[in-house]
């Protein structure tokens, strides 16, 4: 039985982080608390996944990438965010 439980809360945690992380899809929202449409939509979209993918641009040891090495990880993680 304590089993189970631990099984059941360790999945719970695991779902609740889950879904706890944002999208910047769910994030396109305006000052006025209605969803962006259009340009404003574009714009701040390409906006937040280069802000989400520009931490992530280091190499194995380190260091920031540069140059084509960090064009190419950029084109590739901005398509998958």
């Amino acid at each position: 039985m304590k089993r189970v439980m631990i099984v059941a809360l360790m999945s719970a945690f695991a779902i609740g982080s889950a879904l706890a992380q944002e999208s910047c899809e769910t994030k396109a929202v305006g000052k006025d608390g209605k969803a962006l449409a259009g340009a404003a939509k574009t714009s701040f979209l390409k906006k937040c996944k280069a802000e989400a993918c520009e931490p992530k641009a280091v190499d194995k040891d380190g260091k920031k990438l540069s140059g084509a090495a960090r064009n190419s990880f950029l084109k590739k993680c901005e398509a998958g965010a």
